[in-house]
């Protein structure tokens, strides 16, 4: 005898999604009625319910559109920032003619330096 399934959560999600549908598609046809019965006529109702459906989208696509933008405006700008660090020289500690201390790619010495504490 197999054993029962069990419901994945895909699965769950989907069902409210569907029960979520038909709540939204019943309003939705109790609305037109709703408006048939104030002397328009149904086609209309829909027609109107189609628009208001098609606003709604294009506003969420509109606003997917600038968030998407300033998603890519944001990754490109981090990468920029982490690569141009790279291409200039980093001054470094090491020790040159003046003694240890902070060097540049130059080769002259950055940090403050009093030639009569070397000796």
């Amino acid at each position: 005898m197999k054993e029962p399934e069990s419901v994945t959560t895909s699965e769950r999600a989907g069902q409210w999604l569907g029960r979520v549908w038909h709540k939204v598609a019943c309003r939705e046809r109790r609305a037109i009625h709703w408006l048939a019965a104030k002397g328009l006529p149904p086609r209309v109702g829909q027609l109107l319910f189609f628009s208001v459906k098609v606003i709604v989208f294009a506003v969420l696509l509109y606003s997917v559109l600038w968030i998407a933008l300033l998603l890519v405006f944001m990754v490109g700008s981090a990468w920029t920032a982490r690569n141009l660090d790279q291409d200039q020289a980093q001054p470094e500690w090491r020790d040159g003619m003046l003694g240890f201390g902070l060097y540049h790619p130059d080769g002259s010495r950055i940090d403050p330096h009093d030639p009569d504490e070397d000796v």
